[in-house]
């Protein structure tokens, strides 16, 4: 089983020297498999590994030993130990979905907050096989097309999956060929929640009543959709730079007759890739939203707009379709210098910004106030300024090492998308010095050694 984790690293790149590889561990058989595979391989392939175990608060007593035991392991072996205890069925509740994509949703910002901690690197989950089968099957059962039932890959982005080659049968012989002590999730072993459901009664109806070999039928299917699906998907970034006449952050807008002319197969994926741009994801987005804008295109008639979700409107204009977000709090790039000792107002945002230059002796930096925030005035280069976000925004967020990519932490602080425009960014010409409202950088905080204090004071009106 090592050397097939090994062979999945190689033909897919997953992991290279120096790489810092976040492994999310349960305490379950198929992560603890991959953190034994991944700690005897770190020195042989020259990287570091992280262990994140997420207690998700709903099993009380179980998860809580759950949390224990894997923490012991990271003692044991010496290995660095993040965790993080949260109520997944609360998390779901209050953004109205699924205890699943709850579940994932924490999973995936807790790995990733460790990483911005750590400089960054990749997050290996110990996803399998049979995991891959039943997403296909799932998927399958909700309706998809080429796309979806290209199933889980073994890289995507940032996460990397050295298992998913290998059946829970031969992970669950490893650990008892290799005496690795696991923990067994009871839920696992109940019908709750559709995975479970598919797992315990889907496939074992399959492989008894037609096919004991799904499984590996499942897998190869999901190649051939990934290998077919990467072909038409070159072919429509192509098609997608002939017709699209521009594009920003909001609208995209593209040439109806070129757009006309295309095989529905084209014609859809260019669509969902402009609606993917402007709405960073196709949640919500069905195969009604498609036709009706493929009728619009059809009709051509300059003025007639339709809209879908999500407040994405679609309308034509003089042989352009116009695909925008619908957004009251849409505003276009401001910038002001704010000079020091006085008070701004900005226009575009209805607030003011005052700011002033002390001594370390006349100012209580312990007061608590999200617009009111102190800064070592020592530490500012050149002049300061105000403005909204821009693509590439990077700073370093109080209590952090390292710098976050400002889309990130909006992420993670869970700062609706329609909201970010909105929100006032101090720089110098350094860099960023405070995202007004939420954090400060690490870089400008006041220390023991700061004499002169630059404070700011943001009002809204």
């Amino acid at each position: 089983m090592k050397e097939k984790v090994v062979n999945s690293i190689k033909e897919y790149s997953l992991i290279a020297k120096n790489d810092r590889i976040v492994i999310g561990v349960s305490g379950g058989p198929d992560s603890m498999a991959l953190l034994y595979i991944l700690k005897d391989l770190k020195d042989e392939l020259g990287f570091n590994i992280y262990v994140a175990h997420i207690n998700h608060g709903i099993r009380n007593e179980e998860a809580d030993a759950d949390e224990e035991f894997v923490r012991n392991i990271c003692l044991k072996f010496s290995l660095p130990f993040y965790s993080t205890k949260v109520n997944m069925d609360e998390y779901a509740r209050e953004n109205k979905i699924t205890s699943e994509e709850a579940g994932r949703a924490i999973r995936y910002g807790f790995f990733n907050k460790i990483l911005d901690g750590i400089g960054g690197g990749k997050i290996a989950v110990a996803h399998n096989k049979n995991d891959q089968a039943e997403t296909l099957l799932m998927r399958f059962f909700r309706g998809t097309g080429l796309e979806g039932l290209r199933g889980m890959e073994h890289k995507n982005m940032n996460i990397i999956r050295p298992l998913l080659d290998i059946s829970r049968e031969e992970i669950e012989k490893y650990c008892r060929d290799n005496n690795i002590a696991v923990r067994i999730d009871r839920t696992n072993l109940e019908p709750i929640y559709g995975r479970n459901r598919t797992r315990l009664e889907v496939i074992p109806y399959i492989v008894k009543h037609y096919n004991k070999n799904i499984i590996d039928t499942l897998n190869r299917t999901s190649k051939l959709m990934q290998m077919d699906s990467e072909f038409i998907l070159g072919i429509v970034e192509e098609k997608y730079k002939n017709i699209v006449v521009d594009e920003s952050p909001n609208s995209i807008v593209l040439y109806i007759d070129k757009l006309k002319n295309e095989h529905y197969s084209i014609k859809s994926r260019v669509i969902r890739k402009s609606i993917e741009k402007i709405n960073g994801s196709l949640k919500g987005i069905e195969e009604k939203h498609i036709n009706n804008i493929i009728s619009l295109i059809e009709e051509n008639i300059t003025g007639k707009s339709i809209n879908i979700t999500n407040n994405i409107v679609i309308k034509t204009s003089y042989g352009n379709m116009i695909i925008k977000k619908d957004n009251k709090n849409n505003i276009d790039f401001f910038k002001y210098f704010l000079p020091v000792g006085e008070t701004i107002h900005i226009y575009e945002l209805g607030s003011d910004i005052t700011s002033k230059v002390v001594s370390i002796s006349e100012v209580d930096i312990k007061q608590i106030n999200r617009f009111i925030k102190y800064f070592d005035y020592d530490k500012i280069r050149g002049k300061l300024y105000i403005r909204n976000r821009k693509d590439g925004d990077r700073f370093t967020p109080l209590g952090m090492e390292g710098s976050k990519k400002l889309k990130d932490f909006f992420i993670d602080e869970k700062v609706p998308r329609d909201e970010r425009n909105l929100i006032p960014i101090i720089e110098d010409n350094k860099g960023i010095i405070w995202v007004v409202g939420y954090r400060i950088s690490e870089e400008y905080k006041v220390s023991c050694h700061t004499s002169k204090v630059l404070i700011l004071e943001y009002k809204k009106h």
